[in-house]
C-alpha cells in the first residue's frame, strides 16, 4: 500500500522517534502530499534491560517487530539506526535506503569528577560503561587497567548513571548524542586508532518491502550515495564473517581519490588478541571491498576468534 500514503514502523525510544521525525519531514519536504503515520512499538531489545545484550544472542533485537508489521501490510517502511540493523534480513525484505551519515565515531562521556580528562589519562581502576562487545573488547586491548561495567537503558537513562556516579565515563555513539540534543555531554571523540566503530554506525537504514517500487521511489529521495558506498562495504565484511552487532568487529571507512578505503578489525571479548587490517578498491563495487577484507582477516585467524565469542555468548538452551 503506497502512493499518497505512507505508514513508517519505529521503535519508541526517544532516540528512535527523533531520527524517525526527521525522515518523516524530510519525505514530506520531497513528497508535497504525501500523507506520512508513524506507528511506534518497543522491540525486544528495549523491554529486556536487566540483561547485557551479547547474553540474549539475538541479532534482530531491535528489529524483530519492526518488519512483521511490513510482512503483515501494517506498515510500509521501517526506520532504523543502521547499527542496529542485521545483515541478512528477513524474506520479503530488503534496505531500500541508507540516509547521509553522521560522525560515525564513539564518544567520551565523563562524569563531573573527571572533567578535563582523556581516556588515556583516567585514574587506574575507572569504571567505564558500556554495553557493546566490540567498544569493550577494543577498551581492554588498549586500556586493561579500566574496570568495565555493562549499561542499559536510553541515552537518557545511561546519562543519569552515568551522572550519579555509578560510571567515571560513558562510551556512547556520537551520531546519537548529537541528534538528541546532547552533543555538549561529549568530552571527546576517540580515535579510530582506539576504537574502530560499528557497521553502519551515524547512518539510518530505511527497510521497506522487495518489489514495492512506489515506496523505493519515495525513500530514494533520502539517499545518499557516499553514505551508502561506505556502509554497503562494511556491510558485506560484516556479513561474511557471520557476525551480529553484539560482537567485537569495528570497521572505518573513508575514500581517498577514487578509491574506497576500508579498515576492520576483529577482538578476543578479553581484548588480548585484536586483529587490524584494510583494504582498498574501487567505489563502483563496494561490497567486493567487503568481502576482500573479511578474507583478509580470516587468514590472520579472525575465524578463531569469532568461533570462540559465539561459543561463549551463546544463550544457554
Amino acid at each position: 500500500m503506497a502512493g499518497t500514503t505512507l505508514r513508517i514502523a519505529s521503535r519508541r525510544s526517544q532516540l528512535a522517534m527523533v531520527q524517525t521525525h526527521w525522515v518523516r519531514d524530510e519525505l514530506t519536504r520531497a513528497h508535497p502530499g504525501l500523507e506520512i503515520s508513524i506507528e511506534a512499538m518497543a522491540t525486544q531489545g528495549d523491554k529486556i534491560l536487566d540483561v547485557a545484550l551479547a547474553k540474549i544472542g539475538d541479532k534482530g533485537l531491535f528489529t524483530k517487530e519492526l518488519e512483521a508489521q511490513m510482512l503483515v501490510d501494517q506498515a510500509d517502511i521501517a526506520v532504523h539506526s543502521l547499527k542496529d540493523l542485521p545483515t541478512n534480513l528477513p524474506e520479503g525484505l530488503m534496505l531500500g535506503c541508507i540516509t547521509e551519515r553522521e560522525d560515525p565515531a564513539d564518544a567520551l562521556v565523563l562524569h563531573e569528577r573527571h572533567r578535563g580528562c582523556q581516556l588515556d589519562t583516567l585514574p587506574e581502576g575507572s569504571v567505564v560503561g558500556t554495553s557493546s562487545l566490540r567498544r569493550l573488547a577494543q577498551l581492554r586491548h588498549h586500556f586493561p587497567h579500566f574496570q568495565f561495567k555493562d549499561v542499559r537503558g536510553n541515552v537518557i537513562t545511561r546519562l543519569e548513571k552515568l551522572d550519579s556516579g555509578a560510571y567515571d565515563c560513558l562510551i556512547l555513539a556520537a551520531a546519537g548524542l548529537g541528534r538528541l540534543g546532547l552533543g555538549h555531554r561529549i568530552d571527546a571523540l576517540i580515535d579510530p586508532s582506539i576504537s574502530l566503530h560499528a557497521v553502519g554506525q551515524g547512518a539510518l537504514g530505511i527497510e521497506c518491502r522487495q518489489g514495492d517500487r512506489a515506496v523505493l521511489e519515495q525513500i530514494k529521495s533520502l539517499e545518499h550515495l557516499p553514505t551508502s558506498r561506505r556502509c554497503l562495504a562494511e556491510r558485506a565484511f560484516l556479513r561474511q564473517l557471520e557476525g551480529g552487532c553484539q560482537v567485537p568487529i569495528g570497521v572505518n571507512s573513508r575514500f581517498e581519490g577514487d578509491e574506497l578505503v576500508l579498515t576492520g578489525m576483529v577482538a578476543s571479548l578479553d581484548g588480548l588478541r585484536l586483529i587490524r587490517d584494510e583494504v582498498r578498491g574501487p567505489l563502483q563495487d563496494p561490497e567486493a571491498i567487503g568481502l576482500s577484507l573479511a578474507q583478509l582477516l580470516r587468514s590472520q585467524g579472525a575465524g578463531e576468534i569469532l568461533e570462540e565469542i559465539f561459543a561463549a555468548v551463546r544463550p544457554e538452551a
